[in-house]
């Protein structure tokens, strides 16, 4: 928890996330953790996704954060909105409803789906987590869709995308643990520094017609314990 890790990095697009998290209890061996926010670098852009802190949830308020280039990006209100940028051509983002959830997608290069949720009282019944009035722990549900990625790609996530992975997961276990910290951790939301970072700004030469599946990543009682990914 309270950590950056890498989830995707290729020469033109590299993906920090910022995971949050309640303290490891007894007998266990990681913390539990969501991601709060992501971290997406193209071109020469950075755009921020985020879910703000909250007390107490509210479904009708907006409490999902986005910034381009460090500006904060204001969209129209309402579902179906559509907002795009000057700057970054190709850039678009869409309110799926009317707050808290929204698509992103750059032109040929990925469509990102954001939706800001909190922990239930349910949740934190079922699984534990021993969530306070103080902080229903706001954090992303996520689903990634790639057009160009090369068979190099590497990231938390990226490297499912890449030849001859094999997952290290034990997928019968209470709480399943991917590993890898040593390579995937990042100084900093922006920073493209993890041993295994390929961002350049740059296009690449992605796998021609190859048609890559999306990643789901998200909580609640049907996901398990923490953040949980699947293809």
């Amino acid at each position: 928890k309270d950590r950056d890790f890498c989830l995707v990095s290729e020469t033109n697009l590299h993906i920090n996330g910022h995971f949050i998290g309640k303290s490891k209890k007894q007998g266990l061996k990681r913390d539990f953790t969501w991601v709060q926010s992501i971290g997406v670098q193209f071109d020469s852009h950075k755009l921020y996704l985020g879910a703000n802190k909250v007390a107490k949830w509210d479904d009708a308020r907006d409490e999902l954060s986005l910034l381009l280039d460090d500006q904060p990006i204001v969209l129209p209100p309402g579902r179906g909105a559509d907002w795009e940028s000057a700057s970054a051509p190709g850039l678009k983002i869409s309110r799926l409803q009317d707050a808290n959830s929204v698509t992103v997608e750059v032109a040929e290069n990925f469509v990102i789906t954001a939706r800001a949720v909190p922990i239930t009282a349910e949740e934190s019944r079922i699984h534990k987590y021993e969530i306070t009035e103080d902080d229903c722990f706001a954090h992303l549900e996520l689903n990634f869709k790639f057009f160009a990625l090369s068979p190099q790609v590497t990231g938390v996530l990226g490297q499912t995308y890449s030849a001859g992975f094999k997952s290290p997961v034990k997928v019968g276990v209470a709480m399943p643990i991917m590993g890898g910290e040593d390579k995937f951790a990042s100084s900093d939301l922006f920073a493209a520094d993890c041993k295994v970072a390929r961002f350049a700004g740059r296009a690449i030469e992605s796998v021609a017609g190859h048609n890559f599946p999306e990643v789901a990543c998200g909580s609640g009682s049907a996901a398990g314990r923490g953040i949980v990914c699947r293809k």
